[in-house]
């Protein structure tokens, strides 16, 4: 897959897990790094699990990075504290 390939998957899938975690992060590179370590990370959680991970640019690839961006947004806003809800 070519460095082209991951950028649009990495924009993509950053901005789908921007939007599902409510999450805003400074601009387009911001999501593209995102998405990016996302893809890596969801490859890595699907061949722990035993399937395939980020092989083609397809919708598949674009789900297995989005995944890992929306993991990779929740772990990074609990270890910040910012996934704690306040107690009235």
């Amino acid at each position: 897959m070519s460095w082209l390939s991951w950028v649009v998957i990495g924009f993509v899938a950053g901005a789908l897990a921007k939007a599902v975690t409510r999450r805003s992060t400074p601009g387009c590179l911001g999501t593209i790094v995102i998405g990016i370590v996302g893809g890596l990370l969801g490859g890595a959680l699907f061949k722990a699990a035993g399937d395939e991970g980020i092989n083609e640019f397809s919708v598949r690839s674009v789900l297995i990075a989005f995944v890992g961006a929306a993991v990779l947004l929740v772990v990074s806003d609990q270890l910040s504290g910012r996934g704690q809800r306040r107690r009235r």
